[in-house]
């Protein structure tokens, strides 16, 4: 959107526009609409078996097509891409831990401390 576009829109709506843009930082609360967004949109890609929203963009936009739209909306264009190859990656190293405990494979805990000694 140009300048000339911001001439318009309320204040809500400029705001909206600069986050998305990621030109300003979202408060706490747009933080949280945006989180709650994501959240009832990969809640949709899960009960329509979707992993990757951007491979199969088709198929999410139909199924997910509203729910993308708060998305896109509430979040900013970057966090948008990033959260949606995070939960590809996520899914992937569930499975990939699942597959290995399969295998016989014993979870180890581990604490890191940085405090000098």
């Amino acid at each position: 959107m140009g300048f000339f576009g911001l001439f318009g829109q309320s204040e809500e709506e400029k705001r909206a526009v600069e986050i998305r843009a990621g030109t300003v930082a979202p408060s706490r609360a747009e933080r949280k609409r945006c989180w709650e967004a994501r959240d009832a949109y990969f809640a949709c890609l899960d009960a329509n078996n979707i992993v990757d929203a951007l491979k199969e963009d088709k198929k999410a936009t139909k199924a997910c097509g509203a729910q993308s739209t708060q998305f896109e909306k509430d979040c900013a264009q970057q966090w948008v891409t990033y959260f949606k190859k995070w939960r590809v990656q996520e899914i992937q190293k569930k499975a990939r831990l699942k597959e290995l405990e399969a295998q016989g494979a014993v979870k180890m805990e581990v604490n890191s401390t940085f405090t000098e000694r």
